[in-house]
């Protein structure tokens, strides 16, 4: 039952450096030319000996298709709480649910060749799961 998670005209919350939200934009506006600063999330997952989950990002990704990646990353939907969209994203990319820790926030950004670029506020999560992952196709190549 894998389907696409997240679409391109789809807002996402806009906020200043101090994390204070400003308004929102489509992803697809946020993510052309240089970026525009919006909140995002990128979890690392561990196994019970602490290797770390990595995933290749689906060819249908329009920034950095195919590249290998952190455990899981996205966006909050409006109104939605970070740590929820987190727990949101696993189990809509990966199938699994495990209690998740905030460790920081920062901002970044980064250009895809030409097509466009990243620039995030973003939460760092980790999480430790012992069970069995599946992977949503769509989102995710290997």
């Amino acid at each position: 039952m894998d389907k696409q998670v997240s679409f391109e005209d789809e807002p996402l919350m806009l906020v200043d450096m101090d994390g204070m939200e400003v308004g929102n934009l489509s992803k697809d506006a946020c993510h052309k030319d240089k970026g525009i600063l919006h909140r995002a999330f990128s979890i690392f997952i561990l196994d019970a000996k602490g290797n770390v989950l990595i995933q290749q990002r689906s060819q249908q990704k329009k920034l950095w298709p195919l590249y290998w990646s952190n455990s899981c990353c996205s966006h909050p939907r409006l109104g939605e709480k970070i740590e929820d969209a987190a727990n949101r994203r696993l189990e809509q990319e990966l199938s699994i649910r495990v209690e998740l820790t905030q460790h920081y926030e920062f901002e970044y950004r980064a250009d895809y060749e030409d097509i466009g670029a990243e620039h995030k506020l973003c939460a760092v999560f980790t999480g430790i799961s012992t069970g069995k992952i599946k992977v949503n196709s769509d989102e995710i190549a290997a």
